[in-house]
């Protein structure tokens, strides 16, 4: 999927509208070597409109896209080029893109109402990352990330009122209203975090693909972290003990250029993150191309089943400052913030391969953008109905221990009084 390109005039437009309209006898959008493949006109042939409206109808038809950036390899192959997809997988990656761009944006202005309080860590700009990896894992497979985790929440089956009610602090959250924004969580989904601490769900993903392979799953742990976590020892432990074992494990690095607010020429002598072990094959993608994503995440799950754990490199883009107390300005310029948006955004690059290949038109996509917003205003509603957990409830649950049942007293702190003897509750 290839960049912006300044809009043609409109005698030109006309013709590759026409140009779109044409199928071809595979059903595969074919490319013309060594070009752009959005910006490109396709090799026209000369069907007849009804034959398009055929294959339009048919949603699935199959349809096939060259990446218009070459993957990178560590001790492996590169996958295949030529991504498969559909119009109906398309246009469900969009709409599900701006879903999460939509959620983002909106807790950006419940953070600033104060309706969300404490950490809160935005995904906005990566969303291709997630939803690429969305469109190859399967149910059995498991998934672990760092404190930037809402969106992860969505692709492991979750609910945007799930997420949007957990940063509000409401029992409609996915933790129930006492995690927060960096403690997802869906035992339904494997979806085992949104871990705080730098680098620390790295061991535990590798402990997942562990019981993957003791229990006989045919399922891969998909263990995900940041650039700045990237130096952490326990990442290269764990990646040496997922090596011995030959664990499924995929370790996913979203390098979004920054660690918190320095960038990684800065922080790492190699910024080259998927050659850092030299044990395991790695790839760097365009982590702004939803379909590389897609490509690479087929081609690592089947090789982590077969043959053990590698290490994708995802290159990706945060718009947002590290979190809501960082303005995201002061170690960056605006231009590249602006200029990384008009060129690579991942949401306007489906959007536009969909226009420019007649599979939807402006109007289909406008009416997709409505309904999501008003499911977000939907969920939003949803979290303020709801209640905040009470704290008696969760902390007797989660805090404190409630007297053996055989004694009348006991002494510690419970939940309404501290360090005093309490009668036990349980006794008649």
């Amino acid at each position: 999927m290839g960049t912006a390109r300044r809009p043609p005039s409109p005698r030109t437009r006309g013709h590759r509208r026409r140009a779109a309209r044409c199928v071809w006898v595979d059903l595969c959008v074919e490319r013309v070597p060594g070009r752009d493949p959005l910006s490109l006109t396709p090799q026209i042939r000369s069907f007849p409109p009804q034959a398009f409206a055929a294959a339009a109808a048919d949603a699935d038809a199959p349809l096939s896209f060259k990446v218009a950036r070459p993957f990178e390899t560590h001790n492996c192959e590169a996958p295949d080029a030529t991504v498969a997809t559909t119009r109906t997988e398309l246009l469900a990656m969009f709409r599900r893109m701006f879903e999460m761009r939509r959620m983002e944006i909106s807790l950006d202005i419940l953070y600033k109402s104060k309706e969300v309080r404490g950490f809160c860590h935005l995904y906005d700009g990566q969303e291709a990352v997630a939803v690429g990896m969305q469109a190859v894992l399967t149910p059995k497979d498991s998934l672990i990330t760092s404190y930037r985790d809402h969106c992860q929440h969505l692709i492991r089956g979750g609910t945007v009122a799930e997420v949007i009610g957990e940063l509000m602090g409401r029992t409609s959250g996915a933790s129930k209203g006492i995690g927060g924004s960096m403690h997802m969580y869906s035992r339904e989904g494997r979806m085992y975090g949104g871990c705080g601490i730098v680098g620390a769900q790295i061991p535990l993903g590798t402990g997942a693909a562990f019981a993957h392979r003791y229990r006989g799953e045919d399922a891969v742990n998909v263990c995900m972290y940041g650039d700045g976590a990237a130096n952490q020892g326990q990442v290269h432990e764990a990646k040496n003990m997922a090596a011995v074992w030959e664990l499924p494990t995929i370790f996913v690095c979203e390098n979004n250029r920054y660690g918190m607010g320095t960038s990684t020429g800065r922080a790492s002598s190699m910024p080259d993150f998927f050659r850092r072990s030299p044990f395991l094959p790695g790839m760097r993608v365009d982590g702004m191309d939803v379909l590389a994503v897609k490509q690479a995440m087929t081609w690592a799950r089947a090789r982590a089943l077969e043959h053990g754990p590698l290490v994708l490199e995802m290159d990706t883009y945060r718009y947002h400052g590290h979190s809501m107390s960082d303005p995201g300005s002061t170690y960056r310029t605006r231009d590249e913030v602006a200029s990384t948006r008009q060129e690579r955004d991942p949401i306007d690059r489906v959007k536009q391969l969909l226009l420019r290949e007649g599979l939807a038109d402006a109007t289909e996509l406008k009416a997709v953008e409505r309904e999501v917003k008003k499911e977000i205003d939907a969920a939003i509603a949803e979290a303020r109905s709801a209640p905040f957990p009470s704290p008696e409830e969760y902390m007797a649950k989660f805090v404190f221990a409630s007297p053996p049942a055989d004694h009348d007293e006991a002494r510690g702190v419970g939940v309404d009084t501290r360090w005093k003897m309490s009668t036990n509750p349980r006794q008649p």
